[in-house]
């Protein structure tokens, strides 16, 4: 996160304060440290992982439009090293794979699911549209047999029996 010191505060940066400096014009962590709390909690972090001096000099060889990505990161990892001294961000990082690896799993027990209950809702279907082929000659048979009772003998009426 990217804060700007005020013009003309006149008070040192969090970096210079936690250092305990004179904050020049130019100090390559005034625009990013400010001069509250966090901007010191930040700065001690970072002091305390990488050093203030290797993260001034990170600062100076980044191009000044990508220094406040550089800032958070640095401020990230440091955070993250101090809370985590063995593995920092990369606990986070395998956190992260976990859960992803864990929903892959749990999306593709779901697919397998409603897979299983499309195909058995589609064999149901399928049983119930199946007919049996000498019903269908039966039906057949059934209806030309009163067509001929009715033609050939129209006063007698019958039903049959299944």
């Amino acid at each position: 996160m990217m804060v700007v010191r005020a013009e003309g505060s006149g008070g040192p940066c969090g970096a210079c304060r936690f250092l305990r400096r004179k904050c020049v014009e130019g100090c390559i962590f005034a625009p990013y440290f400010v001069s509250d709390h966090l901007g010191t909690s930040h700065l001690a972090a970072v002091h305390k992982v990488f050093g203030a001096s290797n993260a001034s000099k990170i600062l100076f060889n980044i191009p000044p439009h990508k220094r406040p990505d550089a800032v958070v990161s640095l401020c990230y990892e440091a955070l993250s090293r101090v809370s985590d001294p063995v593995y920092g961000c990369v606990s986070h990082i395998f956190n992260l794979q976990q859960q992803v690896d864990n929903l892959q799993a749990e999306l593709a027990y779901t697919f397998k699911l409603a897979k299983l209950a499309h195909s058995q809702q589609e064999q149901t279907s399928f049983e119930l549209d199946i007919r049996d082929p000498q019903e269908d000659k039966d039906d057949d048979l059934q209806r030309l047999a009163r067509e001929l009772v009715a033609k050939y003998f129209p006063g007698l009426q019958f039903s049959f029996s299944d």
